[in-house]
């Protein structure tokens, strides 16, 4: 039986976009951390770059500085989640 698709909002894609536009962590990292293919994020990110967009939020440096902050408390096994849910589109009560 065919496996059913995944439906993913666009704040979700453009945070996931933002994650891996704004840390520089490689894709597959991102995706792994987010529990989506790769190839999907891969997708995404093209997507965006090609249209010039960048996701709406927070500044990639204030991103980035948290990440190495998260990295340098040791906490990056949910740093992408957090960074999400302190996004004020996201509910993740």
């Amino acid at each position: 039986m065919a496996e059913k698709r995944r439906k993913f909002d666009p704040e979700f894609r453009e945070g996931a976009v933002r994650i891996v536009t704004g840390t520089g962590k490689p894709i597959a990292e991102v995706a792994k951390d987010l529990g989506i293919n790769e190839t999907t994020l891969a997708s995404w990110v093209s997507r965006a770059r090609r249209a010039g967009t960048t996701p709406a939020g927070e500044s990639d440096e204030l991103e980035r500085l948290r990440w190495e902050n998260a990295q340098l408390n040791g906490a990056t096994r949910n740093w992408s989640w957090s960074v999400m849910c302190s996004n004020a589109a996201w509910s993740c009560g």
